[in-house]
């Protein structure tokens, strides 16, 4: 009936089959990392085919796989955003809340198909189903301490429940098997903000060569640069001044322009010219009263030697983001222009250290006393890359679990705890809503099932043991993937982030709801030029 008033090229699928559309491209993502959730989930490798980059990444973190996936199917990209706001919001628990949606719609597809219940009223169910689930988790499974104060230190306990999330979270990563060491890494550096949440303030840089257990937390600013020709290589008390200026030979800027002069006496007019603009911008740059100028820009022989002069330490074309974050730790502002006054960065100490067999630039004692770099050590590329994304996962989890200092138990214990919950919150609500809440507990379930399950373990036995476990009362009883049983979460120290659970629980039950309303999905070609009559 639509084709006889749409457009030439719409097409509209509706019903059933938009439904099962919808319901077949969202299951098939959630399939898609289903096998990297959980301590012994497996990496996908990634290629690129583009005739101009054909490199390659390994890694399991869900964000990053589907960032590279392009997807056709409406309801997939809705889960692959859903990844990339968890990665954005908590920075972990990507790869969870994508399967959790899948799950929820697998379930609601099987409501749809063999029981006949209306879309509307699995939603209805979905949402009693959300709200004994926060519940549960904030009344119940939430463990709150007390948190760190800007320039007070955090209480042992808090510093140990911080160790405890950051080892959870490399656990499925690269990490796992130095993840006390990087757990360390990223607590103190966390640590080091004080509260803050910029992680602009925390450094990591790659250096090839060496195992991963060389990495280290260096307390000071790192750059991958050397000083010029002649000038110190080491300045206490420095003044630095980041700028983003041209410090090459000033040229005519009119495009297509040509000065034509009658003898050889004139072009050295003009160079002297150029010399002496040049010579009187590095004077305004001196009278600043730095010691360190950090461009991001190049710095030509002529300028650098003016600076050798002046017992000043130039630093060229440092990259964008080292340029921002210097100025953000050291308290300096990146300026361009020197004929007003510039408010000068400062740190205790600038000089020049080796890492492997890279030069970099260390600044120690940084004004605003929270930066530091974590330096990354590794046997390749691919290596250092997938390190680098568990890391930023770690760090930003700790520093929402910092802000919301409220924890849970892990290893599939908080999902058993929530779909009881579920359960029994069904048995007192009438109706087909029921069948959804029971749906949406069994979706819950389902996450435990698939850790064991990627750990070649016997799911079904596991987590009916795990289910009666909490029927007993044990409810800080999670799967302890090591042993291959059901264990104490508690005693193995396996937690998670209150504010990540809680995230992805209420993102994954949104996207399937959203996800469950479609009922049309209509595909229409642009417009083209002549119906606006061009």
């Amino acid at each position: 009936m639509e084709q006889a008033f749409v457009s030439e090229g719409t097409t509209v699928d509706k019903g059933e089959n938009a439904r099962l559309s919808s319901f077949i491209g969202a299951m098939a993502v959630a399939d898609l990392v289903k096998t990297t959730l959980g301590p012994c989930g497996l990496d996908k490798i990634l290629q690129h085919v583009s005739e101009h980059d054909q490199s390659i990444s390994v890694t399991n973190d869900g964000a990053t796989i589907l960032k590279q996936v392009h997807v056709d199917n409406a309801a997939a990209r809705v889960l692959v955003e859903l990844s990339q706001v968890q990665d954005s919001e908590v920075g972990d628990g990507t790869t969870s809340v994508v399967v959790l949606a899948g799950e929820l719609l697998r379930q609601a597809e099987e409501l749809v198909t063999m029981q006949h219940v209306h879309p509307q009223t699995i939603c209805q169910g979905y949402r009693l189903a959300l709200d004994a689930a926060r519940e549960c988790l904030v009344k119940q499974l939430a463990t709150t301490f007390s948190a760190t104060e800007s320039g007070s230190e955090p209480d042992e306990r808090f510093k140990a429940a911080l160790l405890e999330i950051a080892g959870t979270t490399l656990s499925s990563k690269l990490l796992l098997h130095e993840k006390q060491l990087f757990a360390q890494l990223a607590v103190d550096a966390v640590l080091r903000l004080q509260g803050s949440p910029n992680l602009n303030h925390i450094q990591v840089i790659k250096v090839q060569g060496g195992s991963l257990r060389d990495s280290y937390l260096d307390e000071g600013f790192l750059l991958e640069k050397a000083p010029g020709l002649g000038q110190p290589r080491r300045v206490e008390h420095a003044k630095i001044l980041v700028a983003n200026t041209s410090m090459d030979t000033d040229k005519i800027k009119i495009y297509g322009s040509r000065v034509k002069v009658d003898s050889l006496d004139k072009v050295a007019d003009i160079e002297a010219a150029e010399k002496m603009k040049m010579h009187k911008k590095v004077q305004k740059i001196v009278a600043t009263g730095c010691n360190v100028f950090v461009n991001r820009q190049l710095i030509y022989n002529y300028p650098e030697s003016l600076f050798a002069q002046h017992q000043v330490m130039a630093i060229e074309h440092a990259d964008f983001d080292g340029v921002e974050r210097l100025a953000a730790v050291t308290g300096g502002d990146v300026t361009s222009t020197f004929d007003h006054e510039v408010k000068l960065g400062e740190c205790d100490l600038v000089e020049m250290t080796m890492i492997g067999d890279d030069k970099f630039l260390r600044f120690s004692g940084c004004k605003t006393g929270a930066a530091c770099s974590i330096v990354l050590r590794g046997s390749s590329s691919h290596v250092l890359d997938e390190a680098e994304r568990s890391l930023h996962d770690a760090l930003s989890i700790l520093i929402a679990t910092v802000n919301d200092p409220r924890t849970v138990h892990g290893g599939g214990c908080c999902e058993i705890s929530m779909a009881a919950a579920i359960d029994r919150a069904a048995e007192e609500t009438p109706g087909k809503k029921s069948l959804a809440m029971a749906a949406f507990a069994r979706a819950l379930r389902q996450i435990p099932n698939i850790i064991a399950d990627n750990g070649g373990l016997d799911s079904a036995e596991l987590v009916t043991q795990l289910r009666a476990a909490h029927a007993q009362g044990k409810t800080t009883y999670g799967l302890d993937m090591v042993a291959g049983t059901i264990g104490d979460m508690a005693a193995l120290g396996i937690r998670e982030s209150f504010r990540s659970k809680m995230q992805g629980l209420t993102s994954a039950a949104e996207a399937a709801e959203m996800i469950l309303r479609v009922d049309d999905i209509v595909k229409a070609a642009p417009r083209r030029r002549e119906e606006y009559g061009h």
